[in-house]
């Protein structure tokens, strides 16, 4: 994950160019990631759900028992409710971290064949759910969050259009990584989830900067001129925005997945 120094960055465009997602484009990346991550937990084999992942708390089966959680709070008012209460009732720590251990904690008796039925299930559902969410809701509702974030509080919206997919997509590639499986990436769905990630980044530094990320999912963007130069391959770009691996620069930078 070592950035290097780019060059021929000239003609690369600004990254203000990049188009916000809108919330019909936003739920069609949702119902490609739910499928794509069904897809490969489908292909897992016994020994492959034990695996540790590069969250140090979780296995594989841990991981993925948090992402059908996560599915069947989005796509049910009531469960959403029950794990956030649970969450806020914590003696401690950060509420997203009790939030996760709680729907972990709840599936723990579920078999892998279990949870990826239960997430090729809930999944639809999820996305229908969100694809319904009234405007207004996504506008008006808005959450305080925890370190590095704490000073932000997050319209519904963004956790709607943009995070709960990101979260996702992340934990797709962590899976890929603890049980050496390919990921499947592409310029349109990846790529497209890739440059929201740049987009947010530059916003939240705003220094100027060329990058230059590689891999199906990459791009080249620029804001201003003289900026660090940075290149590396772009799911190495996002696992170090996430918080998964360090970074120098303007790759200390966090974002929110």
């Amino acid at each position: 994950m070592t950035a290097t120094m780019s060059t021929g960055m000239t003609t690369a465009p600004e990254v203000t160019t990049i188009p916000a997602l809108g919330h019909d484009e936003a739920m069609g990346l949702a119902e490609t990631e739910f499928a794509r991550m069904v897809a490969l937990l489908r292909t897992l084999s016994a020994d492959d759900w034990t695996k540790d992942t590069v969250c140090t708390l979780w296995s594989v089966q841990e991981m993925v028992a948090h992402v059908v959680g996560m599915a069947e709070a989005q796509g049910s008012f009531r469960q959403f409710v029950h794990d956030f209460g649970v969450a806020r009732k914590r003696t401690g720590g950060a509420m997203i971290d009790a939030l996760n251990a709680s729907q972990v904690r709840d599936r723990a008796g579920l078999t892998p064949e279990q949870l990826v039925d239960r997430l090729a299930a809930g999944a639809p559902k999820a996305v229908r759910a969100r694809r319904r969410t009234p405007a207004v809701m996504r506008t008006v509702m808005r959450f305080k969050q925890d370190p590095p974030f704490d000073t932000e509080r997050w319209a519904y919206g963004l956790l709607v259009d943009t995070i709960f997919t990101r979260d996702t997509w992340m934990h797709r590639i962590d899976v890929t990584r603890a049980t050496g499986r390919a990921m499947v990436v592409t310029q349109q769905h990846d790529g497209r989830i890739v440059a929201n990630v740049v987009a947010d980044w530059a916003h939240r530094h705003g220094e100027p900067f060329t990058l230059t990320l590689t891999g199906a999912a990459g791009g080249t963007w620029r804001a201003g001129d003289g900026g660090e130069p940075i290149e590396l391959d772009a799911l190495d770009f996002c696992s170090i925005l996430s918080g998964r691996a360090s970074g120098q620069g303007l790759l200390a930078t966090p974002v929110p997945f």
